[in-house]
């Protein structure tokens, strides 16, 4: 008989609410949102235009990884608004059903024997990628939405094939488990509650146990609450993480409600310059002296030739304006802003390209990510992509980029390059 005081023995797990039909319900929700979590994953991978190697690409060396069956399109201009706002919330949102679904299968993670069969022996390998998978994710997903960068080397490689470990694992669980757990759910009484009063005993041949049972307490303590009213208690706190957090894809009095967003850099006050910013010139190393109108230049090199423009030249071209939205991988996003600049593909012809081409922008910036960002011919065709040199009606400020950067429909914040020094056309 084992010792009782051990996890590896059933009688170690004493709480009344574990059984098949609360993992079910916890399950099914997961089954749900996980899936939208990984396509959502890897369409705001896709954002990045990750096929403009190596400039784009964190994840050298995905192979079949990497397959993407479109280019990123620029319209709609919220479409990375949309399906990064989705991602981030959703996954923070699912935090307490994740936290309660590990919980109600842990006395599986301590079973003996380690296996079985060839079958459960794939489930209890599946499972443990899945409970380290789930935890590494969320982790560093919250960690990056937080902007405190703990987890050694890059978020995108480490969060990229995370993914694939966990979803991997999460296919072949689900695979072994949804049946039954639909069977479960469907019936109208918990079958892990004992049988009421005077009930018949079991049919000869009618169906055996739900599988889960085991998670059952063997000996459980006295109930406290009711499954149904952990469910509840589970789905409360789902819905204050999304209250308090959902508002960072909004502007106005919604965005006071994203309690759970960082607020470090998001104080840039009012005005025409008074909309979300990440990273301050002061965080990216921007030099003031740099910037200044009569010392800056913007190197554009193409085909045929190279140019060097003051901020005046810039003004003097065909200027042209979009409402586009500001939207990062964090999961913040902001309102249509008015930009106000050059086209892009207006000084690709300025460097012999009648035609749009890729571009390669390259930033002042001495700190963070992405000092160098690749844009496609198709961006670059998009008469709203522009080199802007004001917002809303008035310049630039430090913090959102003076004296230009770049805004692109429907593209990845980090696109976006602030403080752009030089731009380089051509095939990258």
């Amino acid at each position: 008989m084992r010792d009782q005081r051990l996890p590896t023995s059933p009688g170690f797990w004493r709480s009344p609410l574990r059984g098949p039909w609360f993992t079910s319900v916890l399950g099914l929700v997961l089954l749900i949102g996980v899936t939208v979590l990984f396509v959502t994953g890897l369409v705001s991978y896709a954002a990045y235009n990750p096929v403009l190697s190596p400039v784009n690409d964190k994840t050298p060396g995905k192979g079949i990884l990497g397959f993407y069956l479109f280019s990123w399109p620029t319209s709609p201009v919220w479409l990375y608004r949309l399906t990064q706002g989705v991602h981030v919330t959703l996954g923070i949102t699912l935090i307490p059903v994740l936290l309660a679904k590990l919980w109600s299968v842990v006395p599986k993670l301590f079973a003996l024997p380690p296996a079985r069969s060839l079958a459960h022996a794939l489930e209890r390998i599946s499972l443990l990628l899945l409970v380290g998978g789930a935890l590494f994710e969320f982790t560093t997903g919250v960690l990056n939405v937080q902007l405190d960068y703990v987890f050694p080397g890059s978020f995108y490689p480490l969060h990229f094939y995370g993914a694939w470990v966990f979803f991997a694992a999460f296919v072949v669980h689900a695979a072994l488990r949804v049946p039954a757990a639909v069977r479960t759910v469907r019936r109208r009484r918990d079958p892990a509650a004992p049988p009421a009063v005077g009930a018949a005993p079991p049919a000869v041949g009618a169906a055996p146990p739900a599988v889960g049972a085991d998670l059952v307490a063997p000996r459980p303590d006295p109930p406290s609450v009711s499954r149904r009213g952990a469910l509840w208690l589970v789905g409360g706190g789902s819905l204050l993480l999304f209250a308090t957090s959902a508002g960072r894809s909004f502007d106005g009095p919604l965005r006071r409600t994203a309690l759970l967003a960082p607020h470090g850099f998001e104080e840039p006050g009012g005005g025409p310059g008074g909309f979300q910013i990440n990273k301050t010139a002061a965080y990216a190393g921007i030099d003031a002296a740099e910037t200044d109108e009569e010392v800056w230049r913007l190197t554009v090199t193409g085909r045929t030739r190279t140019v060097r423009l003051t901020l005046g030249d810039l003004l003097r071209l065909p200027q042209h304006s979009a409402a586009l939205p500001i939207a990062c991988v964090e999961g913040w996003s902001t309102s249509d802003q008015w930009w106000r600049g050059v086209r892009l593909r207006d000084l690709a012809a300025l460097v012999g390209y009648d035609e749009a081409a890729d571009v390669l922008v390259e930033s002042l910036q001495r700190h963070g990510a992405f000092r160098r960002a690749a844009l496609s011919a198709a961006q670059v065709a998009d008469g709203r992509s522009l080199l802007a040199l004001s917002v809303n009606g008035e310049p630039l400020t430090p913090d959102h980029g003076h004296p230009a950067r770049v805004v692109v429909p429907a593209a990845p914040g980090v696109l976006n390059t602030k403080w752009v020094a030089r731009m380089t056309f051509g095939d990258l």
